[in-house]
């Protein structure tokens, strides 16, 4: 694990990361997600302060899209079976290296990518060969709060996470 102030891009997975990991569908074959509103500010915060965040992950929806969006989130990368492969163009691209990275995934399909990762991570809910094979296992499950947990992490080894809660308040009170 590097030093978390080499910390200049977080790569999260979806499912099980930033959502609880459940796909549901209704009888119209309508898929559903539920995303956290807490994960939602932290990642705000880290764009504040300057903290690329990216997306990759296996599946594809458009609720995603939409949240990533919603979000300003501009790295986002669906459909993809090789996420190694996509997180080294997306690193060349932003001009970083693997120890720049902080990544959170939850399941084998994102191994290759935390290996490689300075600092590797996973919800709480995780199986249990998935954790023990990580850097940092979050006190929060997948979809509830284990992003922004990273996060603040993230922030508070990095000497800055008042100064980045300020300067999201200070947005907050200038709206």
């Amino acid at each position: 694990m590097v030093d978390a102030k080499d910390i200049k891009l977080i790569i999260l997975d979806c499912d099980g990361v930033l959502t609880d990991g459940a796909i549901i569908y209704n009888e119209q074959r309508v898929e559903s997600k539920h995303f956290n509103a807490k994960d939602g500010l932290g990642i705000r915060m880290a764009m504040e302060w300057g903290i690329e965040v990216a997306i990759i992950t296996g599946r594809s929806s458009e609720l995603l899209a939409q949240r990533c969006s919603d979000l300003r989130i501009t790295h986002l990368y669906q459909s993809i079976r090789h996420k190694f492969k996509a997180t080294e163009e997306l690193l060349e691209k932003l001009g970083l290296t693997w120890e720049n990275t902080a990544i959170m995934g939850d399941d084998w399909n994102d191994m290759p990518m935390l290996e490689k990762a300075g600092i590797s991570s996973t919800p709480s809910d995780a199986f249990p060969d998935i954790k023990s094979r990580v850097d940092l296992v979050m006190e929060r499950e997948g979809g509830k709060g284990a992003v922004r947990e990273l996060i603040e992490w993230i922030l508070k080894e990095q000497g800055c996470y008042e100064e980045a809660v300020q300067k999201l308040l200070d947005r907050f009170m200038a709206q």
